[in-house]
C-alpha cells in the first residue's frame, strides 16, 4: 500500500476530491491505513487501465529492477504465443485451458497457477470490456519466471468473466512477467494498443498469427511515439 491520495491524483491526473469521491463511491480500489487511504501501485494501474484512463509514466516506476530493460509488447507476446478456439464453457475452465496453453518453464506448477487466476477473478474481474480480459497473477514474482510473457487466446465461445459492461469475454491476453515492473509495464502498453481501431478491428476478426503481429507493431511503434 505504497500510494497515497496524493500520489493517486497526481498520477491519474485529477484532483484529490475526485479520488475521495471515488472512495465514496467505492469506485476505485482503496485501503484504509492508521485513517488514512493508501493505494497498492499494481491494482491501482489494472483500475486505470480498465476504464481507459490516461496514466503517468510515474506509475510504472519501480525502484527495483529498473537497471533491467523493459520488454517490447511485441517480443513478449511472441515469447507467449497466440492460441485459437480454446474451450470451456465457465470462466475457471476456459483458465484452466489458458494455463494449459502457456509456455512456461518446466518447474512452474501449472495447477498452483490455475488456483491464482480463478483467485484473482474472484477478488475482482480482469475483464476490461468489450470481450477482453488480461487474466494475470496478482504478486508476478510468486512464479519465479525469468522473461515476460504475454499469450492471447480466442475462445472458441464467449464466456461470463463478470465484466463492468456485461459482456461475455472472447479474447484474453494472459500475462505473466518475472518483475512487477515489467508486468506494470506491460499492463500500460496493453492499455495503449488496445485503443488502436486496427488492431482492436484484428482482434475482433481472429485474424492470422502474421496479420495480429503486423498490426500490434503498429500500434506499439505509434504509442511509443
Amino acid at each position: 500500500m505504497n500510494v497515497s491520495v496524493k500520489d493517486a491524483a497526481k498520477l491519474l491526473s485529477v484532483s484529490e476530491k475526485t479520488i475521495y469521491r471515488w472512495i465514496k463511491q467505492e469506485i476505485v480500489p482503496a485501503y484504509k491505513v492508521h485513517e488514512s487511504y493508501r493505494f497498492n501501485r499494481a491494482e491501482l494501474l489494472e483500475w486505470a487501465t480498465s476504464r481507459r484512463m490516461g496514466i503517468s509514466p510515474e506509475l510504472l516506476s519501480e525502484p527495483e529492477g529498473d537497471a533491467l530493460p523493459l520488454p517490447r509488447l511485441t517480443e513478449a507476446m511472441e515469447a507467449g504465443g497466440i492460441f485459437y478456439r480454446l474451450e470451456g464453457k465457465s470462466r475457471d475452465e476456459v483458465l484452466a485451458d489458458v494455463v494449459e496453453h502457456l509456455r512456461l518453464p518446466d518447474e512452474v506448477d501449472r495447477d498452483y497457477l490455475c488456483r491464482v487466476l480463478i483467485a484473482r477473478e474472484k477478488l475482482a474481474s480482469t475483464g476490461i470490456g468489450e470481450g477482453i480480459a488480461l487474466p494475470h497473477p496478482r504478486n508476478p514474482s510468486l512464479l519465479h519466471v525469468t522473461r515476460p510473457t504475454v499469450t492471447l487466446c480466442f475462445l472458441e465461445q464467449p464466456v461470463d468473466f463478470y465484466a463492468l459492461d456485461g459482456i461475455p469475454v472472447q479474447i484474453l491476453f494472459t500475462l505473466i512477467a518475472p518483475t512487477l515492473r515489467a508486468h506494470l509495464h506491460l499492463l500500460s502498453l496493453l492499455g495503449f494498443v488496445l485503443h488502436d481501431h486496427a488492431f482492436r478491428k484484428t482482434l475482433t476478426e481472429q485474424g492470422s498469427r502474421e496479420e495480429i503481429f503486423a498490426a500490434l507493431g503498429r500500434a506499439e511503434d505509434c504509442c511509443q511515439k
